[in-house]
């Protein structure tokens, strides 16, 4: 400490130095004359900038009035739509658009005709040329006026529409005036803002030469550098250091005292100035202080503080006579000695929990786990309550506001019994007001040190609370398992035995714990619910219920492996058209990758199926999305790929009687002809999914109604004791002879294929054909003429009639109305309008074009573009067909149905 009188000592005698130092740029004059000259530059410079701105925005308004004003006035001339009418409007307006830009001082007026070609310019050149920029707003009578930056500068440009006495535009006038030099305003201004700026940038030099000097007088001659280190060290002395500092000088009296000094030795406010022995300190301590001798480190009691005392002369290097004395708390070494072996304790806990909690993957175990390893070493009674989607593997979900069930799960206690807690498997329901409830919902831990005096906690379940506080409980601390984000129940912890009441330790501790078991609970629960996604999954391999539909009678089988989960699969998909697509497929391998892997085809199929594509069409793009999901799970280091999956799509047309179908590595399929013959059609072999070597290729098979379809996978015709072709041949032979429902084919086929389980998934999809009624089917060609659309409408609605459809002949010739009119206007000839009556009115158009219609939402004003948007409103489905021949739009109706508006037309309101 005698260091720093020395330093005050150095300070002084370093006077003659300082006051060459003052002259620097580092001195209090030079940086207040600094700061004070950049204001006045900023001022100025906003100034100025103020005014350019000013000017130009005046510059640009002028400019604007001024070539709106000039395009009005020529554009409203006399004779000016005689001249744009005429046979060579250039000849007579090029004269007066010249006149005019010179009388009006502007630089373009240009006049062109409603497609933007020019008739005059400045430039002949340019006369005749299209012009650049937005003109067809003003082609709907609007003019308008734009700004730019042109080549020369910025430029106004203000373009007007020429109009007939008939209200049509015959032309348009453009008028552009460059805008001029805005410096101006700002070049009168500045001589007068440079002045203020000069005069009081010399009043501030002035200023602050006085402040300067009166500055040296009230610091001694010490500069801003000196007294910055002086401060620092006295703030560093009284205030940095976690000691008690006192200053004492050489007749025992107190100068100086910092905060922690006034905390440790209780000094009251005026201690400042007393002798040390005055203070009310006690007497070996004050007397301690008052001898001015060296100390180090002796130890000295201050009331209910044990105190370490180190007390240094300021005077040994030349400095004021005096004694600096630092007083350092040593109380709490006492207490962290004593705390030591419950650290170490708390710590042992820490590690025992680590290893007996999770020992099972079951969250019943694991949460009796957490309720045994606390008792009795941390809490009496222990309980867990888990939320119940938790206990069923699920995302727990908790909403604020809303009572959340929670079951009680494990509890232990140092006594056998303890029935004043609710007992396991009972439900426990939170009120969502309650303190529990809402620190489970914000994962917030509850301390209630005292249970005798918390209110919430007793209103919750007055009688149990009396029974739990008669118990002899006296404590609870209550903190949420939560892992991930999300909330899973509470660990209760109660103190009965142990009289101490839960403190901020605790919770510390116990929230640690809890942590732990949170994340054992957690991996509990996603392994319940992994094992119950494996079963769920095991149990949806199928769809439930078949698709309603008259175009097939379809009976299946699907026969699971003796073990696992398998990949394989079927579908039945209506389509538009009345036409029903069949789906059978398989993914190689066992197990949850197998299964999840075929959910993924089969959706994919059902997407693709959505969008109508033949059948080659619909497997390249389940390849290509098979071959991209290889690349990317390679990409991400797995190597669970789907190649090596199959399928057969088959799509049945009950109006042709025809059958499209292509396969993906996929054995083909049987037929059986209505007299009972079996026949294996050639359908061409692709390869499997994902392989992207070779295209399918589709074939058209003729099904005569009543013939049999039968698509199957090979775990029924092939096993390990049977080859594929022998397998076969067994089926060929069960399928012959006389005529068997659908039902009864599958059953006959299991028993001669499968008298056994099967050790590989088989699936088994027969198909008895049906034919739409020749009657209910009607066709027109139509001309590509709009005045043919109400014959067609004509000729469909007495079809209707004859169908007992009278209450759809509305909502039909409108949509009918709208297709044809569309065919006729964007398609290509032939057109033709098919309707069919089936579980649905089907109305079709076809074209030989290959555009897509584009369903608009016209605005307010538009006259078109709502035609596709009331066959929407009007169709419970629509869409587009692509054929090898165009295009077909198609839309169903379900007859019966109601809601659709009622109002009358005419043909001439239709026929657009």
């Amino acid at each position: 400490m005698g260091g720093f009188g020395a330093y005050i000592s150095r300070l002084r005698r370093s006077k003659s130095g300082r006051s060459r130092a003052l002259l620097g740029v580092r001195s209090v004059a030079a940086e207040v004359l600094l700061l004070e000259l950049v204001l006045v530059v900023l001022l100025v410079a906003a100034a100025a900038l103020s005014l350019v701105v000013q000017g130009r925005r005046a510059a640009v308004h002028e400019a604007e009035r001024g070539s709106y004003a000039v395009a009005q006035a020529f554009a409203h001339s006399p004779g000016i739509v005689t001249a744009l009418d005429s046979p060579n409007p250039t000849a007579v307006l090029q004269p007066l658009a010249e006149k005019i830009r010179k009388t009006t001082h502007v630089d373009t007026v240009v006049v062109t005709d409603i497609h933007g070609i020019r008739y005059t310019h400045p430039d002949p050149a340019l006369i005749g040329k299209h012009i650049l920029g937005p003109y067809k707003e003003a082609l709907h009578g609007h003019g308008f006026t734009r700004t730019f930056t042109g080549s020369r500068g910025p430029a106004v440009n203000s373009v007007v529409p020429v109009t007939r006495a008939d209200g049509s535009t015959a032309g348009l006038v453009s008028v552009g005036i460059r805008v001029t030099n805005v410096n101006k305003l700002a070049d009168r201004e500045l001589p007068a803002l440079v002045g203020a700026a000069v005069a009081t940038f010399a009043l501030t030099a002035g200023g602050a030469a006085l402040i300067s000097r009166r500055l040296r007088r009230q610091t001694h001659g010490l500069g801003p550098a000196e007294m910055t280190r002086l401060y620092e060290h006295h703030d560093a002395v009284l205030h940095s250091v976690r000691e008690g500092v006192l200053i004492i000088d050489g007749n025992g009296r107190l100068l100086l005292a910092n905060d922690e000094a006034r905390r440790l030795l209780r000094l009251p406010a005026n201690a400042e100035g007393l002798p040390v022995t005055g203070i009310g300190l006690p007497p070996p301590l004050a007397e301690r202080l008052a001898s001015g001798r060296s100390v180090s480190d002796e130890v000295r009691m201050a009331g209910d503080r044990l105190l370490a005392v180190n007390l240094r002369p300021t005077d040994e290097h030349g400095g004021p006579a005096g004694t600096v004395a630092t007083l350092r708390d040593t109380t709490e070494l006492a207490a962290l000695a004593g705390r030591a072996a419950e650290v170490r304790e708390r710590l042992l806990l820490l590690h025992t929990a680590g290893v007996r909690i999770g020992t099972t993957l079951d969250v019943t175990r694991t949460a009796e786990e957490l309720a045994e390893v606390v008792v009795p070493r941390f809490a009496d009674f222990a309980s867990v309550d888990l939320a119940e989607p938790v206990l069923r593997g699920e995302e727990p979900s908790v909403p604020l506001g809303t009572v959340l069930n929670m079951r009680r799960t494990a509890a232990a206690g140092v006594r056998a019994d303890h029935p004043p807690f609710y007992p396991i498997g009972r439900v426990v329901g939170f009120v969502p007001t309650s303190p529990a409830t809402l620190g489970l919902i914000h994962g917030h831990t509850m301390l209630v040190p005292d249970l005798s005096s918390e209110p919430g906690w007793q209103g919750t379940d007055p009688e149990r609370s009396a029974r739990i506080l008669a118990y002899g409980v006296h404590s609870l601390l209550s903190v949420p398992l939560h892992a991930r984000g999300a909330v899973l129940g509470m660990a209760n912890f109660w103190r009965s035995e142990n009289p101490d009441p839960f403190d901020e330790d605790d919770l510390t501790f116990a929230e640690e714990l809890v942590a732990r078991a949170a994340v054992c609970v957690d991996n509990a629960r996603r392994y319940t619910r992994e094992h119950e996604m494996a079963v769920t999954l095991q149990r949806s391999l199928l769809p439930r219920d078949l698709p309603e539909q008259n175009a097939l009678d379809i009976a299946y089988r699907y026969l699971p492996a003796q073990a696992g989960v398998g990949g394989d699969w079927f579908d039945v998909i209506p389509l538009p058209g009345a036409r029903v697509a069949l789906v059978v497929g398989d993914v190689v391998g066992h197990g949850l990758h197998a299964a999840a892997t075929m959910g993924r085809l089969r959706t994919a199929v059902h997407n693709f199926s959505a969008l109508d594509l033949p059948a080659d069409e619909l497997l390249a793009r389940i390849d290509e999305l098979v071959a991209r999901t290889d690349r990317t799970e390679n990409a991400d280091g797995g190597r669970a790929e789907i190649t090596g999956a199959t399928c057969l799509y088959a799509v049945y047309d009950p109006v042709a009687g025809t059958c499209s179908a292509a396969r993906a590595g996929h054995p083909g399929p049987v037929l059986v002809l209505p007299d009972g013959t079996v026949q294996s059609p050639h359908v061409p072999a692709g390869l499997p999914l994902g392989t992207g070597w070779l295209p399918f290729e589709s074939v058209e098979l003729p099904l005569p109604e009543g013939s049999r379809l039968v698509l199957y996978t090979d775990g029924l015709v092939e096993s390990r004791e049977r080859d594929f072709d022998t397998g076969l041949d067994t089926m060929r032979t069960a399928l012959a002879g006389q005529h068997r429902t659908p039902e009864e084919t599958c059953d006959d086929l299991v028993s001669a294929l499968l008298p056994t389980p099967p050790g590989d998934d088989a699936v088994l999809l027969v198909a008895a054909t049906h034919t739409l009624d020749p009657s209910h089917v009607g066709e027109w060609d139509v001309e590509s003429d709009p005045s043919a659309v109400a014959g067609v409408r004509k000729d469909v609605s007495q079809w209707l009639i004859d169908q007992g459809l009278e209450e759809e002949t509305f909502a039909t010739e409108l949509i009918l109305s709208e297709l044809v009119t569309n065919a006729i206007r964007y398609g290509d000839p032939p057109i033709r309008v098919r309707m069919l009556h089936d579980r649905a009115l089907i109305c079709e158009v076809s074209d030989s074009s290959s555009t897509a219609p584009h369903l608009r939402y016209a605005s307010t004003t538009d006259e078109g573009g709502r035609g596709l948007y009331l066959v929407a409103q009007f169709a419970d489905r629509w869409g587009t067909r692509y054929t090898a021949e165009g295009k077909i739009i198609w839309s169903e109706q379900t007859p019966g149905a109601t809601g659709a508006p009622t109002f009358a037309w005419t043909d001439e309101t239709l026929d657009i």
